[in-house]
């Protein structure tokens, strides 16, 4: 019996006590350029996220000192923006890192059900303006949207799927893709594909043909890693002629576009870019987490937030090679272009 109660006191010995952080309210702290620079938004969005997840992200609890849902999104947005390691982003909230891990994948998917700003235009109002808006850069017709697809770097993979994440740049990742409009608002995106697969065959497994198939009549831009078809463009890999040449100048300026949204996105949130680390979570977790970005950037090119100004270009990691397919009626669309405009 003595011997029971000498384990039991050195148990309690060894037992840690319950650490109570001071957590400080940066949202009293720092002014609105300020929060911009660390979190990428302004007091006003950042409380209206937290409107958006509260239902979502806020348990009942009968402790004293429960985590804020402010206090979760702001964790969020601090690693999403900067790309730090949980333990710093743990340290400058206040909170352990074990909290920080849980707070950041429900705060991200909470964002995704609740941020639904990704869609492609459909009525003819919107049709129009994003014609217009395409139209006033370099005088290419009717075009709808600019798709690519970009690298975004992770680790953590193991196992038999490793291999399929290895990107011929030789690190594991998932090839993102994106169709834009003028004003580098994202309209569709495909956030699923390991990093070794081909931006063509995204392409083919994603919504985007059918939504340009019912629309009938509209193009989208890509690069020479897609197939040129009727309602996508890509540029003449041997021009021949002066036509020609206009034609790819004016498709190369307003192609533009897609990258210089994805260089925007990576700019604002650096843990989608290799400046920033990578993501250092499972493959389904770090799906989650892009796709949370993208809905933010949405929300802040929407909002015309400002971007705090990089001190180093960005650089876009691509996935491509020259599409080598069959010819279709792509063809004589993108000849009579040339000839016409």
């Amino acid at each position: 019996m003595a011997a029971f109660f000498l384990l039991f006191e050195n148990d309690r010995a060894l037992r840690r006590e319950r650490i109570f952080r001071d957590r400080i309210n940066p949202l009293d702290r720092y002014t609105d350029l300020d929060l911009v620079a660390r979190y990428r938004f302004p007091r006003r969005e950042i409380l209206l996220l937290t409107d958006l997840v509260n239902d979502t992200v806020q348990h009942p609890t009968s402790r004293s000192c429960a985590i804020p849902v402010y206090i979760q999104v702001l964790i969020t947005l601090r690693f999403l923006a900067k790309g730090d390691y949980l333990s710093e982003v743990a340290d400058l909230h206040g909170v352990s890192v074990p909290s920080s891990s849980r707070i950041l994948h429900s705060v991200c998917l909470a964002l995704c059900q609740q941020l639904n700003n990704i869609t492609f235009p459909s009525t003819p109002e919107e049709l129009k303006r994003v014609k217009d808006g395409f139209y006033k850069i370099a005088h290419f017709p009717n075009v709808v949207g600019a798709i690519d697809g970009t690298l975004i770097p992770i680790q953590g993979m193991s196992g038999d799927d490793e291999p399929h994440f290895i990107c011929r740049k030789g690190f594991p990742s998932i090839n993102v893709q994106g169709v834009v409009d003028a004003d580098l608002r994202f309209t569709n995106a495909v956030v699923k594909w390991p990093g070794s697969t081909h931006d063509s065959f995204i392409l083919t497994n994603s919504s985007v043909p059918q939504l340009m198939e019912t629309l009938n009549g509209p193009w989208i831009l890509g690069d020479s890693g897609y197939p040129l078809k009727k309602w996508l463009l890509t540029p003449f890999n041997e021009p021949s002629a002066t036509k020609e040449e206009n034609y790819n100048q004016a498709h190369c300026s307003t192609r533009n576009t897609v990258e210089r949204a994805f260089g925007v996105l990576k700019c604002r949130f650096r843990c989608l870019h290799k400046t920033g680390g990578s993501l250092q979570f499972t493959a389904p977790k770090c799906i989650k987490m892009i796709e949370c970005c993208l809905r933010l950037h949405n929300m802040a090119i929407n909002r015309r937030l400002p971007l705090e100004a990089a001190d180093d270009p960005i650089q876009i990691l691509h996935n491509n090679t020259v599409y080598r397919g069959n010819g279709n009626d792509g063809f004589r669309v993108r000849q009579t272009i040339a000839q016409r405009f």
